[in-house]
């Protein structure tokens, strides 16, 4: 059995500290008031047999709780008034200087919780490590000096959670949707270069990789591109090479013909979308931000985005094609093997024109899903439910990509009456831990409500802490997003904070553990029509929660389904230690993301798209479903039908299935999921290999693909799904 020291590293568990501890306490009081030695070994044990029944590794700041709560059980309280000053002496010591040890195991590569906080980050890197060295400086100034102290011990005590703290010592911002046609058209600096338009489509390609770059060192969230705004720059690269051809025609006295001319051109022309379109993919994969990993981007592939112009939409079809084509191919291991890449994620819009045989663009969709089957993405937005859902003040309806994995920005309308997207942004996240809300309650609806309105106030007062932060912030911090076309266009000097108001860019209300906090409330899941109900009205009540604050403020307070990656085993955590272990509700080493059906619940992929989408309407601020499905490469007919359910039923989705690579003996099928002495690990089944630099494991985690494993509490979730196919 495992415990977690305070600087984050792991040991094993020793009773005879324990021992020891408690002798020392009871060496320093009156013999009449000591503990006996069968009492010592007595609570010990006790500690010991709580350890060994929780689903987690426990802290010793948990088991130091534990050690005195049995010394006050005992009856000696002198003992334990010696021991809780020894503990509180040692913390002042610790409290001088918060960060030298954690940053200490950092540098070794021992702080198990940094280790496999964020899938996509590789800890034993130094550029990873400065920018863990620096988050622990940052979260300290932040914990210390920046944020109300009701909000940190609610922090800690995963009542809530602020999330990106080590960011916000500084005034960055979230995520975004890049305004890459203005940057393209219009031109651009970088690193205090002046980029000018590309004369074609192949250097558009490469720009945008270099603002990709740039921008994702200038934010801490993921960030979105479309491939509409590269498209136009197709035909400019056709043309181009249509005057080349015919100079090189005429040259040799040779007339090619109308036909011939058009045939030679559009080979060239594949070949230079080709050559770009592997610039994106290799570039992002490749590339590696100041915080140490591949920028969090999102390729955004939807057809009616080109409008009623004909020629723009086929030249997307093809750039469109191309990044699926290569996509499927994957890319090469140190070994040479083809395998599926993090980023970049893909999104592709379902639409009239694409989804049933016989239409136009249907042989996309079908090379879709034979992208999905192999590598994961693309995810599927279906243009009908989004039209329906996102309708903005004129009553119209839109469709557009999410900034990142799954935050998406309200509808928008400028003060030209035009619909606006690109450009705007996501000021920053709070979430609320729904189970510890129904768990403190007790019960009792009553409380439930109050309590939730207690934390949501909370939640409400800890976003305008990030909003705050934001105003005032200078254009200057950040050019390439707020001077040079990322996002706007503002002078030198000029402050960001008219982008802060009046919607043009959001700030998000998170929730998570949706399930459990139905389940402990009503003994239901909230699949039960019984239960559902009671779920809906959670969600209604933050959706109304955020038009109170928006009115109050004019800031676009929006309902985000938060997607917790290492903070589901923080809160999994915090409520064993807050409530123990409830059956169905906190045995577990995770709780649930949002709004999800619990991954380990028997339901059908369908049923479970169906349900979900009624959830997905009231979390406007962002929201993801998936289905769990096997391995689907000599199944795309399955994999089409549950695309266009998706069509038909629900506005965000996503098919997982495995992508793994043993590079010890070459197994290409599922590394799993093995216990061993009491810790999760990856094996691979065929030669049992858990070295976890030699095996290549992909799973979709929180909308992004993880590719750098991940801790107890998420890695025990990947091992509780069950399949919906």
């Amino acid at each position: 059995m495992k415990i977690i020291k305070r600087n984050g590293s792991e040991m094993a568990f020793d009773i005879t500290k324990i021992i020891a501890a408690i002798g020392k306490a009871n060496h320093v009081v009156k013999e009449d008031q000591r503990l006996t030695q069968d009492q010592v070994v007595s609570i010990a044990d006790h500690v010991q047999k709580v350890c060994d029944s929780r689903p987690h590794a426990m802290s010793v700041e948990e088991i130091q709780d534990l050690v005195e709560d049995g010394i006050m059980a005992a009856g000696a309280f002198e003992v334990a008034r010696k021991y809780i000053t020894y503990r509180y002496v040692q913390t002042l010591k610790r409290t001088s200087n918060t960060t030298d040890d954690r940053i200490l195991t950092l540098i070794e590569c021992n702080n198990e919780e940094v280790k496999q906080e964020n899938s996509n980050k590789n800890p034993a890197v130094n550029s990873v490590q400065r920018d863990y060295m620096a988050g622990e400086v940052s979260k300290d100034l932040t914990m210390r000096l920046l944020l109300p102290q009701d909000i940190v011990e609610a922090h800690e005590q995963g009542i809530i959670h602020f999330h990106d703290s080590d960011y916000f010592a500084q005034h960055m911002h979230n995520c975004d949707l890049v305004n890459l046609e203005d940057m393209l058209q219009n031109g651009t600096v970088i690193s205090g270069t002046m980029i000018e338009r590309p004369h074609s489509f192949s250097t558009a390609c490469n720009i945008a990789t270099q603002i990709i770059a740039q921008v994702a060192s200038n934010q801490y969230g993921g960030q979105s591109i479309s491939l509409t705004h590269l498209a136009p720059f197709v035909d400019v690269s056709r043309q181009k090479i249509r005057k080349d051809v015919l100079a090189e025609m005429e040259s040799l006295g040779i007339d090619p013909g109308p036909e011939k001319l058009k045939e030679i051109v559009e080979k060239r022309l594949r070949e230079e979308i080709k050559r770009g379109v592997q610039t994106i993919q290799y570039q992002v994969v490749t590339l590696m931000t100041t915080n140490g990993q591949a920028p969090f981007i999102t390729v955004f592939m939807y057809l009616n985005e080109a409008g009623d112009n004909q020629q723009l939409k086929d030249d997307l079809a093809i750039i469109i094609e191309e990044m699926l084509r290569q996509r499927y191919q994957g890319v090469k291991n140190e070994e040479g093997v083809w395998i599926t890449p993090a980023f970049p994620k893909l999104i592709y819009v379902l639409e009239e024109d694409n989804v049933r045989e016989g239409t136009k663009y249907y042989y996309l969709t079908k090379l879709a899903a034979k992208c999905t089957a192999k590598r994961m993405v693309p995810d599927y937005i279906s243009e009908k439910k989004m039209l329906e859902y996102k309708v903005d003040k004129n009553g119209e309806g839109h469709c557009y990509t999410c900034m990142g994995c799954r935050s998406f920005l309200t509808p928008y309308v400028d003060e030209n009456g035009k619909p606006k997207y690109y450009g705007r942004f996501n000021q920053g996240v709070v979430t609320i831990n729904l189970v510890d809300v129904a768990l403190s309650s007790g019960g009792d609806m009553d409380q439930f409500w109050k309590i939730f309105d207690e934390r949501l106030e909370l939640c409400h007062r800890a976003l305008m802490c990030r909003h705050n932060r934001l105003k005032g912030t200078l254009s200057d911090a950040a050019p390439i997003l707020w001077q040079d076309g990322a996002l706007a266009r503002l002078k030198k000097g000029e402050t960001i904070d008219k982008l802060l108001y009046g919607g043009y860019s959001t700030i998000s209300l998170g929730y998570a553990g949706l399930y459990e906090c139905c389940k402990y409330m009503t003994g239901r899941s909230h699949t039960d029509p019984v239960a559902k109900p009671f779920a809906l009205q959670v969600m209604q009540h933050m959706n109304d929660a955020c038009a109170g604050w928006k009115a109050k403020h004019n800031i676009d307070f929006s309902l985000y389904g938060t997607p917790l990656e290492s903070t589901t085993y923080k809160f999994a955590k915090c409520l064993q230690k807050r409530f123990g272990v409830i059956p169905g509700v906190t045995d577990r080493n995770y709780i649930t993301n949002s709004y999800h059906v619990h991954v380990a619940e028997q339901i059908d992929a369908f049923t479970k798209l169906r349900f979900e989408a009624d959830f997905q309407k009231l979390s406007p601020g962002g929201a993801i479903s998936y289905v769990e499905v096997p391995n689907m490469q000599d199944n795309l007919e399955a994999v089409i039908s549950v695309m266009q359910f998706i069509y038909d039923n629900i506005m965000y989705a996503e098919l997982n299935t495995k992508s793994d690579y043993c590079q010890v003996c070459g197994y290409d099928g599922e590394i799993k999921i093995v216990e061993d002495d009491g810790k999760l690990v990856w094996e691979c089944p065929h030669c049992k290999n858990r070295d976890q630099s030699k095996l290549n494991v992909a799973r979709r985690t929180c909308g992004y693909i993880g590719t750098q494993f991940w801790n107890q509490g998420r890695t025990a979730e990947i091992k509780d799904r069950v399949l919906h196919l």
